[in-house]
């Protein structure tokens, strides 16, 4: 009887030897092939996020449809009315947060243009006979402050047409956005055909056993990605209302584009509230000092509630991911994909975690015991 290939003695150590030449080649040439994977999906831009966009809008779809029209008798028209209407609920939303953040980004860049002379004036009596000028002197500081103006001046005048070059490609990602919104509106109204097809295209090509695994492993998914998804959106809502209320007592300036920036921020694992609390006290140093004193403290104790009181009674632990592998596949995903990659790092690390501890453990544990 002729002996399989996969039998031969040499066999292993081939598969072995190419598969470390393989990652060998891959880890050494990662960021020309990263970089060529980047711009080959920068092709369909607009398809991807266009998927993303109806995943998340799908759920706002189904409460409309089981809700507010659910005497609509006829099931297609019902659905695509309630599409239509997710639709126009998250531009209104969109529409009015900008309506709400944009005037006030102008009104304190234009406030700060005006006032900085007197900011800075203002700066250097509060150095003086502070502590602070043990370490930095008050001419120092006024030099420091001369160059870094000139600085920024001579950066604005250099690359200028970099900006026009910067301001041109936001021309092309308003587009692709439009294009994407379009896009939406055809994948959620013929969503049932399309899954329908996937799934029945995915029963020819696998066994019953494979299909069903990858339909629980979908499932799964799924349930955690809408969990941590809806779950972040309650808690940014509850953080970024709690930060406007303590604004509002205090009587501080840009109330609406501080909470905002904070409620947004709050989305980011890990390094977000950090970011939204330095912008919001950015701003705040600008107009009153004091204020902004208040507000940092104000912030870490906000955050130290959402962090231990808050974020673990909504999510009930139901993701189940520790804090490390969050920490980890927040760096890893945000080197690879910028602030997306940040965004879905918790739901990666949790269905990493599910993959480690439902499918790897007991594979290798069946495995053992079969040897």
């Amino acid at each position: 009887m002729k002996q399989k290939l996969s039998e031969k003695k040499w066999y292993n150590g081939a598969v072995i030897a190419c598969i470390g030449v393989t990652l060998y080649v891959v880890l050494t040439h990662l960021s020309p092939i990263w970089s060529a994977v980047q711009q080959f999906l920068g092709n369909f831009k607009a398809i991807f996020l266009a998927i993303v966009l109806a995943y998340i809008l799908n759920p706002l779809a189904k409460f409309f449809y089981y809700l507010p029209f659910r005497k609509l008798k006829a099931s297609k028209t019902r659905w695509n009315v309630s599409v239509i209407f997710a639709l126009l609920s998250a531009l209104l939303i969109v529409v009015l947060l900008i309506g709400m953040v944009i005037p006030q980004i102008i009104e304190s860049v234009s406030l700060f243009s005006q006032n900085i002379e007197s900011y800075s004036i203002s700066l250097l009596n509060l150095i003086k006979g502070s502590i602070i000028e043990k370490f930095v002197s008050v001419d120092q500081l006024t030099t420091l402050s001369e160059n870094a103006l000139s600085s920024i001046s001579g950066f604005i005048r250099d690359n200028a047409g970099k900006i026009l070059n910067v301001a041109a490609n936001s021309g092309k990602n308003i587009l692709t956005v439009v294009i994407a919104v379009i896009l939406v509106i055809y994948i959620l109204m013929d969503k049932t055909r399309v899954m329908s097809g996937f799934w029945r295209l995915l029963r020819l090509m696998t066994t019953q056993e494979a299909h069903e695994a990858i339909m629980d492993f979908s499932l799964r998914c799924d349930t955690i990605l809408m969990s941590f998804l809806g779950q972040s959106i309650l808690d940014a809502l509850i953080v970024g209302t709690v930060n406007a209320v303590f604004m509002l007592i205090c009587r501080m300036p840009y109330i609406g584009l501080i909470s905002v920036i904070v409620a947004v921020t709050n989305l980011i694992p890990n390094f977000g509230p950090i970011i939204g609390g330095v912008f919001g006290a950015f701003i705040l140093l600008l107009v009153n000092p004091k204020q902004a004193l208040f507000f940092i403290i104000f912030t870490c104790v906000l955050q130290f509630f959402d962090g231990y009181i808050l974020k673990p009674k909504l999510f009930s632990n139901s993701l189940g991911v520790s804090g490390l592998l969050i920490l980890v596949m927040s760096i890893v995903l945000g080197n690879l994909a910028g602030i997306v990659g940040i965004l879905l790092a918790i739901p990666a690390a949790a269905i990493l975690s599910f993959l480690y501890n439902d499918y790897f453990i007991p594979g290798q544990e069946k495995r053992k015991k079969a040897n």
